[in-house]
């Protein structure tokens, strides 16, 4: 169960022209039924300040959304894209998977940057994708940038039946300390003995490698910091395990999602 993964990093400005135009490149780097993957706002454009939201051009944005889609069925691709949306009266941070088929899902980003939360509106759920493959379906988890800091929800995704993770993030900071990124991802790799697929914006700043990583915590390609480019890795599923996972104590702790009581619902509120 052989699985082809080309990513690309590349820059992500508010220019939706020239953001389609580096889109368009990278998939010219793939071959037929690859799963091709693009930074976090890698459509809209992305930045720490979001204020140009307000006049960005929806139309524009929608007609770009549209040449993608057809970019994945032209090419024969996967594609999973990031973008900022407006849905349901709301502007969203959003990773969209086109396929070969026509068929489209998103991800909407639940755990929101401090700058994010007076602009944009997070989701509640964590959903699971398959990706229709040769063989069967990959199931991956997708998760967007400071969402790495939370391995349970990495960890909920891997028990949901996820083969990999697909993560798409915009991360640029000069505070930011070196290498803690990578580490993250090694770590979500290794502890769910999961494949992880990261992608990362093209820039000066940036702090987290874009780079492929083994369910052992094997970094099998990494694209260098800062640097337009793409690179291309097949991966074997085989080397997907449990054998970590099913040797937690969850007889002492259990991270399982359980809703509140209507007691508990009570209290909460009152207090």
């Amino acid at each position: 169960m052989k699985t082809s993964v080309t990513i690309g990093q590349i820059p992500t400005g508010w220019d939706i022209g020239a953001n389609l135009a580096a889109i368009e490149e990278v998939v010219g780097h793939a071959e037929r039924g690859d799963l091709v993957l693009l930074p976090e706002g890698a459509l809209s454009g992305y930045a720490p300040d979001l204020s140009p939201l307000a006049t960005l051009d929806r139309s524009r944005l929608a007609a770009a959304v549209e040449a993608v889609a057809d970019l994945a069925r032209t090419r024969d691709v996967h594609i999973i894209c990031g973008s900022l949306l407006p849905e349901d009266d709301a502007w969203w941070n959003v990773a969209l998977h086109f396929t070969p088929a026509g068929d489209r899902w998103r991800y909407r980003k639940i755990n929101l940057a401090v700058n994010e939360r007076p602009v944009l509106r997070a989701d509640a759920e964590l959903p699971t994708r398959r990706v229709p493959q040769p063989w069967g379906d990959l199931v991956v988890g997708v998760q967007l940038c400071r969402e790495i800091r939370y391995p349970e929800q990495w960890q909920h995704l891997a028990r949901s039946g996820a083969a990999a993770f697909v993560f798409l993030t915009n991360a640029a900071s000069p505070e930011a300390v070196p290498g803690v990124w990578r580490s993250h991802l090694i770590s979500r790799a290794a502890e769910n003995q999961r494949f992880v697929f990261a992608v990362n914006l093209a820039d000066p700043r940036q702090h987290c490698p874009s780079m492929v990583v083994s369910p052992r915590g094997a970094v099998l390609a990494e694209l260098p910091s800062g640097e337009t480019g793409t690179i291309r890795v097949t991966v074997d599923l085989a080397e997907v395990s449990d054998w970590s996972l099913g040797q937690q104590r969850r007889d002492v702790l259990d991270l399982r999602y359980r809703p509140p009581s209507a007691s508990e619902v009570i209290r909460l509120t009152a207090s």
